[in-house]
């Protein structure tokens, strides 16, 4: 999928909307992504701004989250870890006590940063702080793209660069530490049983689509501002290499010092490791108050999550946009920064709520189904049927001979037509047999939330459906002649050209 993105976006230079020329009935897919991506952008900045929070306070000496005399805390609250299990391991008069202990990074979260709500329909009041760091993180993001894709990609050799810098020095820190070896293990050897679970399946594919930028229409928008005879197969195969082999590389960072953790705590990993914000804002910040220096590796850490989030959050926000200003050139070209301006202050009014007392809640609602894995493996499902069966993968085949100037392997002809929509359409229909209504922790969610929640993703993936009754519908002829025109190309596409040249009119659309 990554390699049909890039490639799509190459040959006909224009974003995740104008493509779809090639095949008008799927249009809706274009639309579709252009929902789910504006969508990310509002909820996904908000962990920036928790990080630039946590950044701010990483400065100070000790943490504000290693102590339990701050104003936030509770009479509950226990810094001292050896003393809480002496305290775990005392008569029976102290078990109720015991167990509801809390740890000064835990409260830091709860109490201080979020100041969390006991419902989702109790949002609290707006926390300020968190409002001026999503602020700070909307304009930065701004300034990173208002200027097109030149002016990010001088960003990006800073932004995808220094992470690994940072991950490389917390990997030295991190595997030095006692009981690091323990939390590696815990990495690598796998649960097997775990693979009847279906939410395994759809975090694996969660993590995937976001990892590698797909369905959001950012790959097709990148690839689009690349030369026509680009060795896009080459690019797909080297990126995709290099970045799950970052994946696993920052899995040793994290879980070293889970590790060490665990061994601090005299506990097993798995009950030390969490997922989702709490890795980032619970788990490290515990690691972290335990290591001399610990303000050096706190702002190390953190200014690494918020790097690598503008990485994402401005690709995201690149393909958003150019699918947009492409599919309305006469209208927005000349007006980029102004429209990019507009979109950022509306998505900055929305992401308001979730950094307000009962924010994470609302956070959780978007992260679960506005920009969910389903969502995305029913749009690459769709995505890559339109081209490999609608278009054709044969007649797709010949594009990419006159871009690159031999046919890729049979391979890629065997996964856009059989083993992509195939492992899509499995693992939504696992997901839908074991269905398990979203929760935050022990919290579930009331039944208007979900109702909400589900209007959310049917946003984005019902516009795949309406389209194609509204193309059929507004066609003339009959229901085949309609059917066959609809998977025809709109543009005059030539099925081979041996030499074309690099910038010709009828390769790259509206951009000459």
């Amino acid at each position: 999928m990554y390699f049909l993105e890039l490639s799509l976006g190459q040959w006909l230079s224009i974003g995740g909307l104008g493509v779809w020329k090639i095949c008008p009935l799927f249009k809706g897919i274009g639309y579709a992504s252009a929902v789910i991506a504006a969508w990310l952008n509002i909820y996904y900045i908000v962990i920036l701004a928790w990080a630039i929070y946590y950044l701010y306070h990483s400065f100070a000496d000790p943490l504000p989250w290693a102590t339990c005399d701050n104003p936030w805390n509770t009479p509950l609250c226990l810094s001292d870890y050896k003393r809480e299990f002496k305290v775990l391991n005392c008569s029976n008069g102290t078990a109720w006590y015991s167990q509801n202990l809390t740890s000064g990074v835990r409260e830091f979260w709860e109490r201080n940063t979020l100041r969390i709500t006991s419902d989702v329909g109790i949002p609290g009041t707006l926390r300020w702080e968190l409002s001026i760091c999503l602020l700070v993180v909307w304009i930065l993001c701004y300034f990173c793209i208002w200027k097109g894709v030149k002016w990010t990609g001088r960003v990006v050799y800073f932004t995808a660069c220094f992470p690994y810098v940072l991950m490389f020095i917390l990997l030295i820190r991190g595997v030095t530490l006692p009981g690091a070896l323990e939390g590696i293990k815990f990495y690598v050897y796998p649960d097997l049983g775990k693979l009847s679970e279906s939410q395994v399946w759809i975090d694996a594919v969660t993590q995937i689509f976001f990892s590698y930028g797909l369905g959001l229409g950012t790959l097709i928008a990148l690839g689009s501002y690349n030369k026509y005879n680009n060795n896009v197969c080459k690019d797909a195969i080297c990126i995709s290499l290099l970045n799950s082999a970052t994946s696993v590389f920052s899995g040793f960072v994290i879980f070293s010092v889970i590790g060490f953790m665990a061994y601090e705590q005299k506990k097993p990993v798995s009950d030390v490791a969490a997922s989702g914000p709490g890795l980032a804002f619970l788990a490290y910040p515990n690691a972290v108050v335990q290591l001399p220096m610990s303000p050096v590796w706190a702002i190390l850490f953190f200014l690494m999550l918020l790097i690598l989030g503008m990485d994402s959050q401005f690709c995201t926000m690149e393909g958003f946009f150019t699918a947009v200003i492409d599919e309305y050139p006469g209208l927005l070209r000349k007006r980029r920064e102004f429209f990019i301006g507009v979109v950022c202050f509306v998505s900055y009014l929305i992401g308001l709520s979730m950094v307000t007392e009962g924010g994470m809640y609302v956070f959780q609602l978007f992260d679960n189904y506005s920009a969910s894995g389903l969502c995305l493996l029913v749009l690459i499902f769709f995505e890559c049927t339109a081209v490999s069966w609608g278009y054709g993968v044969k007649r797709y085949y010949e594009n990419l001979h006159s871009m690159l100037g031999y046919y890729p392997r049979s391979f890629w002809k065997f996964t856009w037509v059989v083993s992509t929509p195939a492992l899509t359409a499995g693992v939504l229909l696992f997901r839908f047999i074991k269905f398990k209504p979203v929760t935050y922790l022990e919290y579930e969610f009331p039944t208007w939330a979900h109702v909400i929640g589900g209007i959310m993703a049917l946003s984005s993936v019902s516009l795949i459906p309406i389209y194609m009754v509204f193309k059929l519908l507004t066609t003339p002829g009959s229901i085949s002649q309609r059917s066959r025109l609809l998977v025809r190309p709109e543009i005059d596409l030539p099925d081979r050209v041996e030499s074309p040249p690099p910038y010709s009119a009828v390769y790259t659309g509206d951009r000459v």
